[in-house]
């Protein structure tokens, strides 16, 4: 039995899978970037993507290394092998998703030409689409790139368009729902977006009050943040008392 089978059938009030997922990317966003919470909530996301979000069939986190990148979690060897494939080569959606803080879909693998590698071990692993989306934390810097990787791109290419509309500014068409643990991701996502949004007007206000950069700015905030609190209770915190 599913995941999801189970939830529906057992009458727990255990929170559902997919509403932690959705709850695990708003702490992430509330997080400081040096938080040591911080590791432990990317490995729940790659868990929960996999497990709950229907088009997904395997998920990895890149983070940013010494060496250059490493897979911080994963889900299985295919997508390590396919995440490894790109870091071969210093090139992939996973790695331009990082560094630009843009998602990166791929609906079709197979004329990914302008990747070889991540095209070739991906086909031969059956990955047939992917989508990479920047994950930040409390700075809004993105501090890893979440993979999602499928088997169907039909059931991926959906997913991809409505992940890439949460991240569009301005006007967007109205697209289909999908399955439960997609929609929740699409809410965590979105509600991440939010905080960072939060975050960023509070270190804005902090700049131009004390004439100081953003770097002292974010240092302030966390500082004044309590241990276990997010960054985002600040945030709320300092604008309520400027607009007052």
């Amino acid at each position: 039995m599913s995941t999801r089978q189970a939830d529906q059938g057992n009458g727990s009030s255990a929170p559902r899978p997919d509403r932690e997922l959705r709850e695990a990317l708003l702490v992430l966003a509330g997080l400081p970037d040096d938080s040591p919470a911080l590791p432990g909530q990317l490995n729940t996301i790659v868990r929960l993507s996999a497990e709950v979000v229907d088009p997904v069939d395997f998920a990895s986190m890149t983070v940013l290394a010494v060496e250059g990148h490493r897979t911080h979690a994963s889900t299985d060897e295919v997508a390590e092998a396919v995440d490894l494939a790109q870091y071969a080569e210093d090139a992939g959606p996973c790695l331009l998703a990082l560094h630009s803080g843009e998602t990166v879909g791929v609906p079709d693998i197979g004329g990914a030409v302008v990747w070889p590698g991540f095209r070739e071990v991906a086909w031969r692993y059956g990955v047939r689409a992917s989508l990479s989306v920047p994950l930040f934390a409390g700075s809004g810097v993105p501090i890893a790139g979440l993979n999602l990787y499928a088997r169907d791109a039909a059931r991926m290419r959906l997913l991809i368009q409505r992940v890439q509309s949460c991240y569009h500014v301005g006007p967007t068409r109205v697209l289909p729902r999908m399955d439960a643990g997609s929609e929740q991701f699409l809410a965590g996502l979105a509600g991440a977006l939010l905080s960072r949004d939060l975050v960023q007007r509070a270190l804005g206000l902090l700049m131009e009050r004390d004439t100081i950069g953003v770097g002292l700015a974010y240092r302030r905030l966390v500082e004044a943040t309590d241990a276990g609190m997010p960054l985002t209770d600040t945030a709320t915190v300092i604008l309520r008392r400027h607009a007052t």
